[in-house]
């Protein structure tokens, strides 16, 4: 009998078991089903992933011909009316046409009571319009439902500040202030909707695809060093405080001596710093980090990851993106986020100046690294006004700080002459050798600027950039209809001081790039000689994407820390301590959310990809943030007001 009940429990166990292991095996099937990312409207006869656990038969977009006959639910807003018997309705998929019979005194007393973006539901049968009255520019035009009953859900105030169609021709602060309403119009609907599946597609790909782990950090930590201005939080112990992440760096390098090879998230991100159309102070990046790999590894891995991602309707886009060195970007585009979209490249023509009565006007031996650098555009003498170059030059000059700049702007003529305020002080010949360096001719414009070399190619670069913009306003195509993609590489390490009065090195990128290797030896006698592995991804001219090869061993990081960028190594003893315990060789990457989108839904701003963003003053408009808190609260936290007055003191 023991024997039995024992040969009984073995077989209930091992049916247990193989229960359990067939469940494992149907999750994992399960598991491994690829998400439908298109299917937010499909064909009428079936159900929508839209439509499920919600109270509607349909979306306000899938209706069709096909459909006449079928009673169905809708619900939506009320975004017209017309003859008190006609309402389009709209939801976030499309808009259809609802009919009230004449016969239903009722519901036609219902309707024309109602405002505008108020909420109903409606119920009633599908209907082909009548003939002629179909509208071939909405994708439900062919039908309409006749009404057999709605339901005012809420009902709108009928003074809204604007209308949802206009909302983007309104002035920005009113639509930040009622954001709640502009994120009903199409484009908002399409940008946010468009964002939330290209980060779903981001995660199948290196969670599916590449086995990456998906790992959340904190936002509340202590200063970073040597990075951007940081948000900074009182506690409730005096005198300390926390500073928000201006990016997971630190915790995603402890992950890898951690031993999680492959990390990513979706980070939120915070700095203080003055806002722009493609800066928010907080934010959101694509983190990435990986151990034993190398900076083309990486390049490679966001490649595959651009093109999984990438909208079927925008094209392909050629994979691997080239790659361009940071000098080479800044001698030919003035910039280290070259647009190469269009040509127009900066010419350096010093020696052409020098051994000229140019080199006698602008006194250029008076000027340290005196250089001269032009650019050609082609054909656009007559599209450039006096007030527009006056503009530009202004524009020019207000890009760099440093004095001892001079811009001109020459209009060429036939015979090699110039129409510029130079030419009256210039030979013919010295015109005509600087026309025929840079090939041009008559009818063309070409832009010269002199000065410190330094400050100059910056300039050069952004009067580059303005001159093709206000061109292409009149007309001219200049760039490209392709996304062209470049990674930029070999950055130097770190850079003079921007204090007047000198001061330590600076990080180019952060004080956790690691150096070139070949260039390693030149960190104690010649650092600002050293390139670093860092590498940016430049969409279009905008920076999408930066990363690097990252210090992994403590006494290089300690040295850089505190020899050249004179930190106090104490404020990252827990990151140096983990070094010193077996660090893997490990990099990585961030690439920008925000900026991504708002070159895939062709914004103005990254404000039009963001839910809820915050002004250009960095205020959110909607709730009067930042607000003030009640001095309770203040001595809570051990804080105190400063007064900007003359006399500084404190309240």
């Amino acid at each position: 009998m023991k024997d039995l009940r024992e040969r009984s429990a073995d077989e209930n166990s091992r049916r247990r078991v193989k229960c359990i292991n067939m469940k494992s095996s149907l999750l994992f099937r399960l598991f491994r089903i690829r998400p439908l990312f298109y299917q937010v409207t499909r064909l009428s006869s079936r159900v929508t992933h839209a439509n499920s656990f919600a109270l509607r038969s349909h979306t306000c977009g899938e209706l069709r011909k096909s459909d006449v006959g079928r009673k169905v639910k809708l619900s939506g807003w009320v975004q017209f009316q017309r003859l008190n018997k006609f309402v389009l309705l709209r939801d976030a998929y499309g808009v259809t046409q609802l009919m009230v019979p004449d016969e239903r005194l009722d519901l036609l007393n219902k309707v024309q009571d109602i405002p505008l973006e108020s909420v109903i539901s409606a119920e009633g049968k599908v209907s082909a319009r009548p003939p002629g009255q179909a509208n071939a520019k909405q994708s439900t035009g062919e039908i309409e439902v006749v009404v057999e009953d709605f339901q005012v859900l809420s009902s709108s105030t009928p003074n809204l500040p604007f209308t949802i169609q206009e909302s983007p021709k309104v002035k920005e602060s009113l639509r930040l202030e009622h954001r709640y309403l502009q994120l009903r119009h199409e484009s908002m609907q399409r940008n946010i909707r468009l964002r939330s599946e290209i980060a779903m597609k981001m995660r199948e790909f290196l969670i599916r695809s590449h086995g990456f782990v998906d790992i959340e950090t904190p936002t509340l930590f202590r200063r970073t060093p040597g990075g951007a201005q940081e948000f900074v939080v009182p506690t409730r112990m005096p005198g300390k405080f926390y500073s928000l992440v201006q990016s997971p760096q630190q915790f995603k390098q402890l992950l890898m001596v951690g031993g999680f090879d492959r990390y990513f998230q979706i980070a939120r991100c915070y700095r203080d710093e003055g806002t722009k159309p493609n800066r928010q102070p907080e934010f959101t990046q694509v983190d990435i980090e990986m151990s034993f790999t190398t900076k083309e590894n990486i390049q490679r891995l966001i490649e595959g990851l651009l093109n999984h991602v990438w909208p079927e309707d925008m094209g392909n886009i050629p994979i691997p993106f080239p790659e361009m060195s940071y000098k080479d970007a800044m001698e030919n585009y003035g910039v280290d986020k070259p647009d190469t979209r269009f040509g127009n490249l900066l010419q350096d023509i010093t020696d052409l100046t020098k051994a000229s009565e140019i080199s006698r006007i602008f006194n250029s031996s008076q000027i340290a690294d005196f250089t001269a650098i032009a650019i050609v555009f082609k054909n656009s003498a007559a599209l450039i006004s006096k007030t527009a170059e006056e503009s530009l030059l202004t524009s020019a000059k207000m890009a760099t700080n440093k004095t001892q700049l001079s811009f001109v702007l020459i209009r060429m003529e036939d015979g090699g002459k110039w129409k510029s305020s130079l030419a009256k002080k210039l030979t013919q010949e010295t015109m005509n050798s600087v026309g025929d360096r840079l090939g041009a001719s008559a009818g063309d414009t070409i832009l010269l600027g002199l000065g410190p070399r330094e400050s100059l190619i910056p300039s050069m670069g952004k009067i580059r950039l303005e001159v093709a913009s206000h061109l292409e306003l009149r007309g001219v195509k200049l760039r490209s209809n392709s996304n062209n993609f470049l990674w930029v590489v070999d950055f130097p390490l770190f850079l003079p001081s921007e204090e007047v009065d000198g001061g330590p090195l600076q990080s180019t990128h952060h004080p956790f790039t690691a150096p070139h290797p070949d260039d390693e030896h030149l960190l104690r006698s010649s650092p600002l000689d050293v390139r670093g592995l860092h590498y940016d991804l430049v969409l279009n001219g905008s920076e999408i994407g930066g990363g690097s090869i990252r210090i992994h061993q403590s006494e290089l990081q300690e040295y850089i820390l505190k020899e050249i960028l004179q930190e106090d190594p104490s404020n990252l003893h827990h990151l140096l301590k983990a070094l010193q315990c077996g660090a893997p060789p490990h990099g990585g990457i961030a690439l920008g959310l925000d900026r991504l989108m708002s070159i895939l839904c062709d914004t103005n701003s990254i404000r039009d990809v963001i839910a809820f963003p915050k002004s250009l003053g960095g205020k959110d408009l909607m709730s009067g943030a930042p607000s003030s808190i009640s001095q309770k609260e203040k001595e809570m936290y051990h804080i105190g007001t400063v007064n900007n007055n003359r006399s500084g003191r404190g309240c």
